[in-house]
């Protein structure tokens, strides 16, 4: 008996002394930090050197916890596991890329897997571009998942949900990101709602008595003023010479809407014989705005268009420099056009 009960206590000893050790050691786990490899060559910490973990769609905790220990990232795939299961995130983990950075400690990566705060890809709309240059810009992202290649504009549309007759000026150029493995639907669908939100905002401030009649028209001609000038400053004035040349029943007259029309068959040089060849797109021989947009336009272009510059203004012609000379008449126009243009002498400025 005597000896019975010694045996006893000792097995609850050494119960009690495994017991500690185990307790130990796993405050020592949460307190080590994950281990990215050894330093550089040179000797280098690895401060500011992530390690991406990818964590696929489906992958538990358990199997995740084990792979980490198979790479050495942690050591004890158990604790990692205890510890998700004593905060009550075992399943809350979320699939994607993350980035795992030195320092980090095992609560702090489970924070971080449970957040979704994955890394994220840009992919950026430049304001000026066309649609199909939007596309891509897009396809040359090796993160995205490409499923509109080799598309019609209607099959695009029919894939976006779109309930738009033509593609162009409905996507806001802007940096957007998105987890690996986002598509080019996702992206496009994002970028049509931010544009419906600026379109919508700008309109709802809008001047009065514009001869515009709905936002779409508003779109078209701020794809119009995004082309015909990369200085921001010039964007209000160029739109109120476009505003009162339709107030007046004017032509537009300007290049970007033909060149656009032309499409593939612009080789970069346009010819007399191309402003005086009919087209849709043509603002020399049909008065109004073109059919659609010609570009994807930004705010900046959009609000231009609902706030002309008012002035007496009705020409334009390039300095040269990036900059235009505005003329109230044609003479000054012609005028204007002989000294930047042509390299003549004549002085606009007598004009005014």
């Amino acid at each position: 008996m005597k000896n019975t009960l010694i045996a006893l206590l000792l097995l609850l000893g050494l119960g009690a002394g495994a017991g500690y050790y185990y307790w130990e050691d796993y405050q020592r786990f949460l307190a080590m930090p994950i281990d990215l490899g050894e330093p550089d060559p040179d000797g280098e910490p690895l401060i500011g050197k992530p390690v991406i973990l990818e964590v696929p769609r489906g992958e538990g905790l358990r199997t995740l916890a084990s792979r980490l220990e198979a790479d050495g990232l942690i050591e004890n795939a158990h604790y990692l596991i205890a510890l998700a299961y004593n905060r009550q995130q075992a399943d809350q983990i979320k699939a994607g890329e993350y980035a795992l950075t030195p320092g980090m400690t095992p609560a702090q990566l489970l924070d971080q897997l449970v957040s979704g705060r994955s890394i994220q890809y840009p992919v950026t709309l430049i304001e000026g571009r066309t649609f199909r240059d939007a596309l891509a810009s897009i396809a040359a992202e090796p993160e995205f998942k490409h499923e509109l290649e080799g598309l019609s504009d209607d099959e695009i549309l029919a894939a976006l949900d779109l309930d738009i007759e033509h593609p162009e000026g409905w996507f806001f150029p802007d940096t957007y990101l998105f987890r690996r493995g986002a598509s080019d639907v996702q992206v496009l669908r994002r970028a049509h709602e931010r544009m419906r939100e600026v379109l919508d905002e700008e309109w709802a401030e809008r001047s009065a008595d514009l001869p515009l009649t709905s936002p779409y028209e508003a779109l078209i001609l701020a794809s119009v003023i995004e082309k015909e000038t990369a200085l921001g400053s010039e964007r209000p004035e160029i739109a109120g010479v476009f505003v009162r040349r339709l107030q007046k029943g004017m032509r537009l007259q300007t290049d970007p809407t033909v060149i656009y029309g032309l499409g593939a068959d612009f080789d970069g040089n346009l010819r007399r014989v191309d402003l005086e060849t009919d087209s849709p797109y043509n603002t020399y021989t049909r008065s109004g705005l073109p059919p659609t947009p010609i570009a994807l336009p930004g705010r900046a272009a959009i609000h231009a268009a609902l706030h002309p510059e008012e002035g007496e203004t009705l020409y334009f012609v390039a300095r040269g420099d990036g900059s235009h000379h505005f003329s109230a008449s044609l003479d000054e126009h012609n005028c204007a056009v002989q000294r930047f243009q042509r390299g003549g002498d004549c002085d606009p400025a007598r004009f005014r």
